[in-house]
């Protein structure tokens, strides 16, 4: 299918949030002199701002809300109580325009050289013939179906059809270990399990049928195996996985049933998908979304900050969207989400950096090019490998129709954004970066761009309309101008409805809400609630917003302010790293942080007290890094190992990550520890030392 040109009548382009703020003028006699202004009624005027929303995306449900916050409380609180919605039905509303408009629902690429093309209505196609298959299958509204599957076009149809029909969705990366994906999905017990036979990455194949098998062994309520033949060799008629059945025989179906099918109207908060961010201690946090407040905020969030339009509409014709990422990483979530404003997806499965044997940091912009990609996302990691590889992308085909670059996972340097707009000036596009800082945790955005705030190098644009976000000092008072923990004081649509399985909300409650008093900061506008509505949020981030003197939008995250790995934009708890180390019969003690930190590069070094008469050699570092590889991912192995007397505990025995993270960012000892609350003090000058080689080499 040929991309249809873009009309010449059209519109002349406006940024998005230009055109929001003229409807406000229009619609609702709201006008406002600055962003400062724009943001604060947001997060003030609660139920109008979220209202205006609804209203402004024409958000469709066949019975009315009673209410558009029934209740300011965190957590629980209730959006849009009586309205009904579906995901899919809000993808499905661009099937029949874009098809005439001439435009593309999905482009996918491989490392082959494989390139797909998807309509809407195949999509449309493909989701309802996969809706009616698990229907099939006895998947019921609530009934988890989970997911292991790389970034291709069936993993989108899958969680279409999972959530046409009411289920749960779940997925993780064939690149993960078994025992990974085991700690998430024996969580949830899913009915139904989607696996692909293997992948390719880094110019190799990747048989996961052993991997499928130990799922299915692992998973006893697992009712029904879907496969889909990945790399071609996929052999059923002697698959030891039972009751297989292979996903494009599924896919395949076109008759009345397939043409008729419509997705379910679900409440707004009925649960969408299950993701997992992992904190210092215990299982990952099964997080639940619900379909209506995924929805609205994705909308917002998309084309209000990331500023990404619908491919049929003039003001934005011909938009294509693409965002690198894993099925591992909540960005696939965001790249899907781009159906829900009828742009065209372009993916790639495989690696961005090509094999180790010839590397090739050029792919994804040769792939923009030839798909003439207009917003080109990343993460952060990304970008400055390319400044590191010499990318020129001038001789990577035509670029200049790449009018913005996003980047999220970590920060982004000053260096590395100053490289990427220089590439694109010597092509003579002024490149827009829109970097962005949200997460896993409510499947959105606190901060992010605006296309027209002035931009810095490293710096987010501004904090995101309808995020009540500051940035709060040890005495829990809002700052400008200092480093502080990132809070969140209002709730979002899309805030978890809560997690799997966690009675009286204790984990969900732990994890975001318990660091300050119930009711402080709470009042929208500023100043303290009543302790009935909950706590703020603390997201665990180090933030500043304002510049050094408090002054504008900018917003500069600094890191993580708790012991979570954020390694290449990846989550993941330190707990699920020392299962897999101290598992080994030669380990009797381990300990990792993660000095990723305002964009520098990324350290992860691991400490292992080893038994005695083991050798700390060559061997047993491979050994390290081949259990963490096999157990979770290769991206979580450290850059180097070391082999301490004894790893820093408190009294009560806890590991003791955040004080060394802090030592090796450049602290002082005395500022980071008590050493009166320490079982073994004695053990600091080790790390005190190593902290000091670090920093005269860093």
């Amino acid at each position: 299918m040929n991309t249809v040109s873009r009309p010449s009548d059209s519109a002349p382009y406006l940024p998005q949030i230009r055109l929001y703020q003229n409807w406000l003028r229009d619609e609702r006699g709201l006008s406002f002199a600055t962003y400062n202004e724009l943001w604060r009624w947001s997060v003030t005027e609660l139920d109008a701002f979220w209202q205006s929303i609804w209203d402004y995306f024409d958000f469709q449900s066949p019975t009315p809300h009673t209410a558009v916050l029934a209740g300011n409380v965190m957590p629980g609180a209730k959006w849009f109580p009586g309205a009904q919605t579906n995901y899919a039905h809000q993808v499905f509303r661009h099937v029949q325009p874009a098809q005439a408009a001439g435009f593309l629902a999905v482009i996918s690429h491989n490392e082959k050289g494989l390139r797909r093309e998807m309509s809407w209505p195949e999509l449309r196609r493909q989701v309802a013939a996969m809706a009616l298959h698990l229907q099939a299958q006895g998947v019921q509204p609530g009934d988890r179906v989970a997911a292991y599957l790389p970034n291709i076009p069936e993993a989108m149809v899958a969680f279409l059809a999972t959530a046409s029909v009411g289920g749960v969705w779940s997925i993780c990366a064939p690149d993960m270990g078994t025992h990974a994906v085991l700690d998430r999905f024996k969580q949830i017990e899913p009915k139904v399990l989607i696996a692909v036979d293997g992948v390719s990455y880094g110019g190799r194949d990747f048989d996961r049928m052993g991997v499928v098998q130990e799922l299915r062994d692992a998973l006893p309520s697992v009712q029904h195996v879907i496969v889909h033949d990945n790399l071609g060799t996929l052999d059923l008629a002697h698959c030891a996985v039972g009751a297989s059945v292979q996903m494009s025989t599924i896919t395949a179906r076109n008759d009345a049933a397939v043409q008729a099918f419509e997705p379910m109207w679900l409440p707004f908060d009925h649960p969408l998908w299950i993701v997992y961010s992992s904190g210092t201690t215990g299982l990952p946090k099964p997080i639940v979304h619900g379909h209506g407040g995924t929805v609205i905020v994705a909308l917002a969030n998309k084309i209000l900050h990331n500023d990404i339009g619908c491919s049929y509409h003039p003001n934005s014709w011909g938009e294509r969207f693409h965002w690198y990422s894993s099925t591992g990483w909540v960005m696939w979530n965001a790249q899907v989400a781009g159906l829900l404003n009828g742009v065209t997806c372009v993916i790639y499965d495989g690696n961005p950096g090509g094999s180790k044997e010839n590397p090739d940091w050029g792919i994804l912009w040769r792939l923009a090019a030839q798909e003439k990609v207009s917003f080109f996302g990343a993460g952060a990691a990304f970008f400055a490998n390319c400044q590191k590889a010499g990318v020129d992308i001038s001789r990577c085909g035509d670029l200049t129709g790449v009018r913005a670059l996003g980047t999220t996972g970590s920060p982004l340097s000053p260096e590395t954004q100053s490289w990427g707009t220089a590439q694109f000036q010597a092509i003579g596009t002024d490149i827009w970066w829109c970097n962005i800082s949200g997460g896993t945790d409510f499947a959105g955005a606190f901060l992010g761009g605006h296309r027209e705030l002035p931009q810095e190098p490293g710096v987010m644009q501004c904090r995101e309309l309808g995020c009540a976000v500051e940035a709060w000092n040890e005495a829990g008072e809002p700052v400008l101008g200092e480093v502080g923990e990132l809070i969140c004081a209002q709730p979002i649509p899309s805030m978890p409805l809560y997690f799997w399985n966690d009675k009286d909300n204790a984990r969900y409650l732990a994890s975001y809400f318990e660091m300050y008093p119930a009711g402080h900061g709470r009042k929208p506008g500023g100043g303290n609630g009543p302790a009935s509505m909950g706590g703020v949020w603390r997201h665990g981030d180090w933030l500043r917003i304002g510049d050094t003197q408090g002054v504008g939008e900018g917003c500069v995250i600094f890191g993580r302010s708790d012991a979570t790995i954020n390694r290449y934009g990846l989550r993941m708890g330190t707990s699920e790293l020392y299962s897999a180390v101290e598992a080994l019969p030669e380990v009797m003690d381990s300990m990792v942080v993660d000095l990723e930190y305002l964009g520098k590069e990324s350290y992860m070094p691991l400490f292992v007290v080893l038994r005695p008469g083991t050798v700390f050699d060559d061997a047993i570092k491979a050994k390290l890094n081949n259990a963490i590889k096999v157990a979770l991912s290769p991206r979580f192995i450290p850059n180097e190992i070391f082999q301490v007397a004894e790893i820093p505990r408190t009294l009560s025995g806890k590991k003791q990550e955040l004080p060394i993270k802090k030592l090796m960012l450049g602290q002082p000892l005395e500022k980071v520890v008590n050493r009166d609350a320490m079982a073994n003090p004695g053990c600091l000058d080790w790390y005190v030392e190593l902290a000091k080689q670090h920093l005269a080499k860093a």
